[in-house]
């Protein structure tokens, strides 16, 4: 068994049951780290999902990483990364059967989303039944503008160029 522990830098710790530190793990985003705020994992533990203080949802592939933790070629995979409220993440639960995520932010609100790809199907208190169904409409809730972004592999490896433009002066112009 690993146990998994949420930092305020933006780091999850995964640990063994002896105390040792295994695997350190920090969100692949264009934002800068902020303070984890909420844990969980399905009931399989193929997918650890965290939420934040600024109310995005972060899901990783951890399988392959449980069966051989020693082996590096068992690698931890950021797969989705989506804004779930304008507000703190206070809870998760992830719903394997349905294929479903629920979250709780600490404006009171409880959502609901597909826990493939991220997509919004209502809130707790809507006045229509929620429809696990239709995934393909691309909706968000009021507060939130940004779609899920789904991290690709070689978007992580980008080595970034180094140009140099150095300053010429030009008489003629």
């Amino acid at each position: 068994p690993i146990l998994a522990s949420a930092h305020e830098n933006g780091c999850i710790c995964l640990w063994s049951t002896q105390g040792n530190l295994v695997k350190e793990l920090l969100p692949f985003s264009k934002y800068p780290s902020v303070p984890l705020t909420a844990l969980c994992t399905d009931i399989s533990a193929k997918m650890l999902l965290a939420g934040s203080k600024e109310g995005h949802i972060m899901c990783w592939s951890i399988a392959s990483f449980l069966e051989d933790p020693q082996n590096s070629k068992n690698q931890i995979k950021e797969e989705l990364c989506w804004r779930a409220h304008s507000n703190e993440v206070v809870a998760l639960f992830h719903e394997e059967e349905k294929n479903v995520v629920v979250t709780a932010s600490i404006d009171g609100s409880v959502r609901l989303w597909h826990a493939m790809d991220g997509y919004y199907l209502g809130y707790f208190g809507q006045p229509r039944k929620f429809e696990l169904s239709d995934i393909h409409r691309l909706i968000l809730p009021c507060d939130v503008n940004n779609f899920p972004t789904i991290i690709k592999e070689e978007s992580k490896h980008v080595e970034k160029k180094k140009f140099e433009y150095p300053l010429m002066l030009d008489r003629d112009k």
